[in-house]
């Protein structure tokens, strides 16, 4: 042994320094070549990425783009980008085994270490699957017929398999979401600086030099960027988006404030607490990070009915090959029962995609898509989903001796420049009135509560109840005990007083969306439970869902607890979708087995959701709903055409010794059949056009 190890010691040395000498050349040779190859790359992925992604759906692309917009534009990820690499030379393989068996022989012999090279991705993914999962798949039996199809000469087959096989898998990939953010980046939303306090001054810093101690100064239309307390002012602020709160909130000194919500009026000092990722905006990015999201544990059906038959497959060409030969054995194994619908089953899948991005629904994860025939209920987060925006007037309270028209005219002088959805209700309702307020120019903001101007020689003030507080307007007992009622039910109380004195009250309470009454009663046809979970208090929640009917509520509910509502609703057995629009509702979208969110709600909402009504517009839920039960039963029938090549293969290589060609032709025609199933929905709605059902919008209906 001795004797050998020193007989080879030489050689190996030998071996080192031919190597240590070549190393320099083979780096000087691949720095050069290698330029050129990422380059025809870098040409080859922009190619296909401008001029074949959008032959698998252009609309649903510009749809993906458009929600996307400044945020970020579109990715693809490492795997998808071999897949295009893998699909060009798979193409380029068939033209030239195309070309070799009809006009140069001498080119076919060229196609076995492309061949080779190809099949290599099956058989890495194939040992993994034996090693890791302890299981013999589909890539396995690939990479069995890949090799047999290669060393027994038949080129053309097996650069035609390979053709259709990567279609498929490129169609699978080209309906999951691929936008950059597939998790809002909160942390990036926030300013470029802030302004602070340094002495008596004001002064501008970076806002990643800021820390906690310090003192920010916010005014009217700023986003706070910090969680802390107010030290000095007041202001009124919109946290709907992250607290789910309808009303504006009226904060002053000691008072706490969030990030991301917004000042609408008025100008504070907030003293900062939590910044960055400590704040409970970031706190929400954390756990979006950690989340996994449901639909990424979804195996598609026809690889998992596909995979059931690998083994019986295997064993069965084994006998093939001890009975007919070496091609019965390799027909038998191109024989994958179910396979075909990895094929056909991706093409329906796009087909449904487009069908709903004509619509107005873009289904960003088409794994989504699949589980719609699953679900049993759905949860609607109230405010901004349920409700819009825009507040409208219920009624006038006088408080004194001028008319109820004299007071909303007032009101909506003081309120005509302003563009706040309390303002535009005001001027909604004097304009339905005929009312036609005069223009004024001495308004005078005071204290972020309110607003005050002459108007024919008046002193008007309009504002909240604290704003008459500040200004020493006293509310009698009445007017008191009105604004706490109404405040109860989750209203909001503009207060108007004229020369000192309280004259009156406008009262606004938030606008149901004019659909939904229609579209509840159409999710209660399909026998679904629905559920309303809102930050708001209990009574306006509860009076929504008696309004509407809706089975059960969830009222002064955290956004942490919404996503725990979900989990503790699916671990009840029950299969939920959520539908929701706003910071608050992001993990709980990222926990349901579905998601939905309503184009025009925050990027965290869209980036977190599976699926974007793009039109804003929630009847389209249940076009949604009716689109996921024909997707399954176009599924069901694509499975059911897939079966029954492989019968036709196995009965045909056992009784009339059906060769690879023979089992090639009826693949073939198999995956005709499954095209035209396929295609059947796109071809529905083209023949149909603008012929669809839609569920009614009726007239707008307070909550």
């Amino acid at each position: 042994m001795s004797e050998l190890r020193q007989g080879l010691e030489p050689r190996i040395a030998r071996f080192d320094e031919i190597r240590r000498q070549a190393t320099p050349a083979l780096d000087r040779f691949r720095a050069r070549i290698e330029p050129a190859f990422v380059e025809l790359d870098e040409s080859c992925q922009s190619f296909i990425q401008k001029h074949i992604d959008p032959l698998f759906g252009a609309e649903r692309d510009r749809q993906m783009k458009t929600l996307v917009g400044t945020r970020g534009g579109m990715e693809i990820g490492e795997f998808e980008k071999m897949v295009n690499r893998h699909l060009a030379v798979s193409v380029l393989l068939l033209a030239t085994t195309t070309a070799g068996s009809a006009v140069l022989p001498v080119l076919s012999p060229l196609c076995l270490p492309i061949g080779l090279w190809l099949t290599w991705p099956y058989a890495q993914r194939a040992y993994r699957g034996l090693v890791r999962k302890r299981r013999i798949d589909l890539n396995a039996q690939a990479t069995v017929t890949l090799l047999a199809t290669w060393l027994g000469g038949f080129y053309l087959v097996g650069s035609v398999a390979l053709v259709i096989s990567l279609c498929s898998r490129k169609m699978l990939l080209m309906t999951e979401d691929r936008s950059r953010q597939g998790l809002v980046d909160i942390f990036g939303q926030q300013p470029r600086s802030v302004w602070v306090l340094a002495g008596e001054s004001e002064v501008e810093i970076p806002f990643e030099r800021l820390q906690v101690g310090d003192t920010v100064v916010l005014t009217a239309g700023q986003t706070i960027p910090i969680d802390g307390s107010i030290t000095h002012g007041h202001a009124s602020i919109d946290q709907h988006r992250l607290t789910g709160e309808a009303q504006p909130a009226e904060k002053g000194p000691g008072d706490r404030v969030l990030a991301a919500t917004l000042v609408l009026t008025g100008k504070i000092h907030v003293l900062v607490e939590q910044a960055g990722q400590e704040t409970v905006a970031m706190q929400i990015g954390k756990t979006l990070s950690q989340t996994g999201s449901y639909q990424l544990e979804i195996e598609a059906k026809a690889i998992r009915f596909a995979n059931g038959w690998v083994v019986p497959t295997l064993l069965t060409a084994g006998l093939a090959d001890l009975l007919v030969g070496y091609q019965g054995a390799v027909a038998i194994t191109a024989a994958s029962f179910g396979s075909n619908a990895k094929l056909t089953g991706s093409l329906s899948m796009l087909n449904f995609l487009n069908v709903a991005t004509r619509r107005g629904i873009l289904v960003k994860d088409s794994r989504s898509f699949e589980l719609l025939n699953e679900i049993d209920t759905v949860i609607f987060d109230k405010t901004g989903t349920l409700t819009m925006e825009q507040p409208h007037v219920t009624e006038i309270h006088v408080f004194g001796e001028l008319p109820e028209e004299t007071l909303l005219l007032y009101a909506a002088a003081v309120e005509r420049r302003q563009s706040h959805p309390i303002a535009r209700a005001v001027l909604d309702a004097a304009e339905s009135r005929g009312l036609l307020p005069p223009d004024i120019a001495d308004l005078h903001y005071e204290a972020g509560y309110g607003i005050h101007a002459h108007i024919d020689g008046r002193l008007i003030h309009l504002g909240s109840d604290r704003y008459m507080a500040l200004e020493n307007i006293a509310l009698s007992p009445a007017a008191r005990e009105c604004v706490d009622a109404r405040h109860s039910l989750g209203h909001s109380m503009v207060m108007l007083a004229v020369d000192g004195q309280l004259a009156g009250a406008i009262e606004l309470e938030p606008t149901v969306r004019p659909e939904v009454r229609a579209v509840i009663e159409e999710l209660h046809r399909r026998s679904l439970r629905l559920y309303i979970l809102s930050g708001d208090q209990e009574a306006p929640t509860r009076k929504l869902a008696e309004h509407l009917g809706i089975d059960r509520y969830f009222a002064n509910t955290l956004p942490g607890n919404k996503a725990a509502i979900v989990e503790r609703l699916q671990a009840e057995g029950r299969s939920v979708c959520f539908v929701g629009d706003g910071i608050n509702d992001a993990i709980a979208l990222k926990k349901a087995k579905v998601s939905v969110s309503l184009r025009g709600a925050t990027s965290v909402a869209t980036d977190s959701a599976q699926i974007v009504l793009m039109n804003a517009d929630l009847q389209l839920l249940p076009t949604l709903f009716e689109l996921g039960h024909a997707f399954d039963r176009n599924l069901k029938a694509g499975f059911a055409a897939s079966i029954i090549p492989g019968v036709a293969i196995f009965g045909g290589v056992f009784f009339f010794h059906l060769g690879i060609l023979g089992a090639f032709v009826i693949d073939t025609v198999s995956i005709l059949a499954g095209l035209q199933i396929a295609l059947s929905p796109l071809l529905a709605e083209n023949r149909n056009g603008d012929k669809r059902p839609s569920v009614p919008a009726g007239p707008a209906r307070p909550a």
